[in-house]
């Protein structure tokens, strides 16, 4: 089996990759090959023996597509993109990338003669915003009210068209904010729901923009790569013509991750948040989406931690313990 995964060195194309290579295959394939774009791609998971492709992909570029399905991939996991605040501050780079670089994807799977393989899109519950009811239900309507949330949005509506007509089998799932990112802060408008769990946990300060007051949909970088595995080897047709899921997760305001973070570090830990409002990023944030039924996910097996505190315990198994 040949897998693809664009987006490659991102947190999540690494973690999505390590796991595979962990559980020996998927759904019970050997995985001979691996294709691991982005524009710098990282370097072979330990201990995969198959043959690994990195390929250095920019998706502003038309053609990266065709380069990136040459040799047939038989799954395709599609991660690559800009991330919601640089999408918002960059309007033609959010486009080219987010967009029009999903196309170019999309159109050279097209282009290939008897191809249809699985692609699992990562799309964003950005895809909704403001007025929102509390729970989202699945039926929900695409609001958007980001420029990130709208080129997820087309993008979804591409991917049902294009199954439709044969061309892949794809899903589409809608990624809860993860939580808690390791690494470093990227431009994502909500990385402060991971700065000011991952800092405190580790001894360091961390700027906490909006108040306590808002209320978001979170999973953990486990959950959120278990999700794909199933996506991959669940069998679709059990999803219907609507290809396009919201997934489960844990709906928490940020006092009530502070107050998960308390109760797992003390109080020394929270005693280094420190508050420093940003008008700009709370402007977006009121916008976001407070939580979703996910009834469809939950029915089709996908599943993600119960609360909060679940979720700092995780990121401490993964991150903190395994790295000591």
């Amino acid at each position: 089996m040949h897998i693809l995964i664009t987006g490659a060195a991102g947190m999540l194309g690494r973690k999505l990759a390590d796991r595979l290579v962990r559980d020996g295959g998927l759904g019970g394939r050997e995985i001979t090959r691996l294709t691991l774009a982005d524009l710098n791609p990282p370097s072979a998971p330990a201990g995969f023996g198959g043959t690994v492709t990195p390929l250095a992909a920019d998706l502003a570029q038309r053609g990266t597509g065709a380069k990136m399905v040459a040799h047939r991939p038989d799954v395709i996991f599609h991660l690559a993109a800009i991330v919601s605040g640089e999408a918002e501050a960059d309007f033609d780079k959010g486009y080219a990338i987010n967009l029009d670089g999903t196309r170019d994807l999309f159109d050279a799977i097209r282009a290939q003669d008897g191809y249809c393989p699985r692609l699992i899109f990562a799309s964003s519950i950005a895809v909704v915003g403001a007025p929102l009811p509390s729970p989202i239900p699945d039926e929900y309507h695409t609001t958007p009210l980001t420029s990130y949330g709208t080129q997820k949005a087309i993008c979804e509506l591409l991917l049902a068209d294009y199954t439709r007509r044969g061309i892949f089998d794809g899903i589409g799932l809608r990624f809860p904010t993860v939580c808690i990112r390791p690494g470093t802060p990227n431009k994502a408008a909500s990385g402060f729901f991971s700065n000011i769990l991952r800092e405190p946990l580790v001894g360091q300060p961390a700027i906490l923009p909006v108040p306590d007051t808002i209320r978001h949909w979170h999973t953990s970088p486990r959950s959120a790569v278990g999700f794909m595995i199933h996506a991959a080897t669940m069998e679709l047709s059990a999803v219907g013509p609507r290809r396009n899921l919201s997934m489960p997760g844990v709906s928490a305001t940020v006092a009530d991750q502070i107050e998960a973070l308390r109760r797992v570090a003390g109080d020394q830990a929270v005693a280094l948040i420190e508050r420093r409002p940003d008008p700009l990023i709370t402007a977006i944030c009121q916008g976001w989406a407070p939580g979703f039924e996910a009834r469809r996910a939950r029915e089709l097996g996908f599943t993600s931690e119960d609360d909060f505190e679940q979720i700092i315990r995780v990121h401490i198994e993964d991150e903190l313990e395994r790295r000591a």
